[in-house]
C-alpha cells in the first residue's frame, strides 16, 4: 500500500538519484556535442572516481579531499586517454570510436578488479551527513539531502564554466560547429583534450559522492552507463539543459516506479525514451544539427 509519507520519500530519492544522474550524463553530452565521440568508458570512470576518492579517504580520512582527489584524478585520466587514444579517432567511424571507448571501459574496469578485487568497498558518509532530518512532513537521510545538494552546486559550476567564460563560449560554438570553431583559429585539439577532462571528472565527482550511498563495486558504472544513455537521448544529445532535465526525469521515474515494483523501474525509464523518441527525436530540448 502506497503511503504519503511512502511516495514523499521516493519523491525526495527521485530528486537526489535525478541531479546525480544529470552530473554524470552533462559530462557525457559536452563530450558528445563537442568531440562527437560517445564515450562508453563513462561509467567506468564514475566507478574509477569512486575509488580513487576512497583510498583519498583511507589515507587522509577527509571526505572533502576524497571528493577533490576523486575529481582532479579523472580530470588527469581523461586528459591522458584522450591525448594518447580518443585524439587519434576523432576522424573515424563512429563503430571505431564505440569500440575504442569500451575497450577502454574494459580496461579500467578490469584494472580497478586486479587491484582492489570484486568485492564491495563500503565508503562511509562524513560524520557532519549522517543520520536523519526531519522535514516537518517526513524524516529523512541528511546524506541524500547532502548528494542533491553538492550534485546541484556542481551543476551550476559547469553551467557558470559552460555560458559565463570564454572557454564555455568555444565549447558552445564547437559544438554546432567544431570545422568553423578551427577556422577562427582556436586550437580546437587543446579545447577536445580540456572537453574530455572536464566530461571524465564530472563522471568521477559523481562516483565518490555517490559512494556512501551504494557500496563500490568494479561493475557499478555498466547500469550508470544505460541510464546516463537513456538521459541523454530523453533531454538531448548535447544539450547541458537537456541533461539536467533528462536526470531529473529519469531519477523520479526509478524511485517512484520502484515504490510499486522494483522490477519496471528500467522497463518504465526505457518506455520514456522510446515515447520521446517516437514524439521528439532530438530529445526534449535537443536540436538538429549535429551530422
Amino acid at each position: 500500500m502506497i503511503t504519503w509519507p511512502n511516495f514523499l520519500s521516493q519523491f525526495f530519492n527521485g530528486l537526489a538519484a535525478g541531479a546525480l544522474l544529470a552530473l554524470i550524463s552533462s559530462g557525457l553530452t559536452i563530450i558528445y556535442g563537442t568531440l562527437g565521440v560517445l564515450n562508453l568508458a563513462h561509467g567506468a570512470m564514475f566507478m574509477l572516481g569512486g575509488y580513487a576518492g576512497y583510498v583519498a579517504l583511507q589515507a587522509t580520512g577527509s571526505f572533502l579531499v576524497a571528493i577533490a582527489v576523486g575529481a582532479l584524478f579523472l580530470v588527469l585520466v581523461g586528459i591522458v586517454l584522450e591525448v594518447l587514444v580518443v585524439r587519434h579517432f576523432y576522424d573515424r567511424p563512429p563503430e571505431d570510436q564505440l569500440l575504442v571507448t569500451f575497450g577502454i571501459g574494459i580496461v579500467i574496469v578490469e584494472l580497478v578488479r586486479f587491484g582492489f578485487g570484486s568485492l564491495s568497498r563500503a565508503v562511509p558518509p562524513p560524520s557532519w551527513a549522517t543520520g536523519i532530518t526531519p522535514m516537518g512532513f517526513l524524516i529523512y537521510p541528511t546524506y541524500r539531502i547532502v548528494v542533491a545538494g553538492i550534485a546541484a552546486v556542481a551543476l551550476g559550476v559547469i553551467y557558470l564554466a559552460l555560458y559565463r567564460t570564454r572557454l564555455g563560449m568555444i565549447v558552445r560554438a564547437g559544438i554546432e560547429d567544431s570545422d568553423m570553431v578551427g577556422m577562427l583559429g582556436i586550437n580546437v585539439y587543446r579545447v577536445f583534450m580540456i572537453v574530455f577532462g572536464i566530461g571524465a571528472m564530472a563522471a568521477g565527482f559523481a562516483g565518490i559522492v555517490n559512494a556512501p550511498v551504494v557500496s563500490l563495486t568494479p561493475d557499478i558504472g555498466e547500469s550508470i552507463l544505460v541510464q546516463t544513455f537513456v538521459v541523454v537521448v530523453i533531454g538531448g544529445v548535447g544539450s547541458f539543459p537537456g541533461a539536467i532535465l533528462g536526470g531529473l526525469i529519469a531519477g523520479e521515474i526509478l524511485s517512484l516506479t520502484s515504490m510499486v515494483d522494483p522490477a519496471y523501474s528500467g522497463v518504465m525509464l526505457f518506455a520514456a525514451m522510446t515515447l520521446v523518441l517516437l514524439l521528439r527525436p532530438q530529445g526534449l530540448l535537443g536540436s538538429f544539427g549535429r551530422e
